[in-house]
């Protein structure tokens, strides 16, 4: 394995629990809007929780092998994964593609576009994209419509900017 500038790996952690990285769980409704949230921890009851609160109790779920989900599958009308472990990344209508394409979208507009993230502002940023993802043409929404949308949210809300003389 080799990093990014080509010289050997030669150890340590990688991935998951290496102290730089940040939960994100994203909710993401076929042919509708995207939520995404940062969480403290990667947990059942915290996963349970955002189920309980984000998704209809007669929805069909969709995720990964996670035992993370077990509970939360109960919480629906239908819970159907697919299995990576075994090379299985979709089973007729059942994926976990959408999702995973959204986190695609994110990371890559992070590296080419902001190129450092503020844990204090992740959820400006993931809220950012969840706006581009729920209101994409493919969903019907053109340049128009987005930028309407755009201002009735920001409507009666000020922005203000200072400097901090010191």
């Amino acid at each position: 394995m080799t990093r990014a500038d080509g010289t050997p790996f030669t150890g340590g952690k990688r991935g998951r629990g290496t102290g730089n990285t940040h939960t994100v769980v994203s909710l993401v409704e076929r042919g509708g809007r995207t939520r995404s949230f940062r969480i403290d921890r990667a947990d059942r009851p915290t996963i349970e929780a955002l189920v309980a609160t984000h998704i209809h109790p007669e929805s069909r779920l969709h995720t990964d092998e996670s035992h993370l989900y077990r509970a939360a599958g109960t919480m629906v009308a239908k819970h159907e994964r697919v299995l990576h472990a075994k090379r299985e990344y979709a089973r007729d209508d059942v994926t976990t593609n959408a999702v995973e394409g959204h986190f695609s979208v994110f990371k890559r507009g992070l590296v080419g576009t902001y190129q450092h993230m503020s844990i204090q502002h992740l959820h400006r940023y993931l809220a950012e994209f969840d706006f581009r993802a729920s209101t994409r043409a493919k969903l019907g929404v053109d340049d128009t419509m987005r930028a309407e949308i755009a201002m009735k949210a920001a409507r009666d809300k000020r922005l203000t900017y200072y400097t901090v003389s010191g």
